[in-house]
């Protein structure tokens, strides 16, 4: 069986997909991925999507899975390389891939690793949140 290379670069775990991956394939990466991010105590994984022309929702949603196991072995996970057809395919197909990030190139996604993340605080009440601030000004809030 064809198995997807996984490639340490410096703290990151670099797979790149230039196959249509059938599931058996997709089943082997996610267990693949998960033991080296163990055995490397890697932080970040990109996933690289160039050579993917076609996403079926079973892929789709083993790249969803494949985010949420390296997010519990502390990892993130960026999809790199996406074509908009792909895009448009995850979003017919109703998947958001929820927790991970994307970038339009591999460059770009090691930035994305490699920067600083700011939290985002979801505000459940209007009356919680911050003031609205432009160039350093508040502004009224409109009600």
């Amino acid at each position: 069986m064809e198995r997807v290379p996984i490639l340490k670069i410096g703290e990151v775990l670099l797979v790149s997909i230039q196959v249509d991956m059938q599931d058996q394939m997709a089943m082997q990466l996610q267990t693949d991925l998960g033991e080296r991010i163990v055995e490397t105590g890697c932080h970040g994984v990109i996933i690289d999507i160039t050579g993917l022309d076609i996403v079926d929702s079973f892929v789709g949603r083993t790249l969803s899975t494949i985010a949420s196991i390296s997010r519990v072995l502390d990892a993130e996970t960026i999809v790199v390389g996406m074509r908009p057809a792909v895009a448009i395919t995850l979003v017919e197909l109703g998947l958001s891939l929820n927790g991970i990030r994307t970038a339009m190139n591999v460059e770009r996604g090691l930035k994305l690793l490699s920067g600083p993340v700011e939290p985002v605080a979801l505000v459940e009440d209007e009356d919680d949140a911050p003031p609205y601030t432009e160039n350093g000004q508040t502004k009224p809030q409109l009600t």
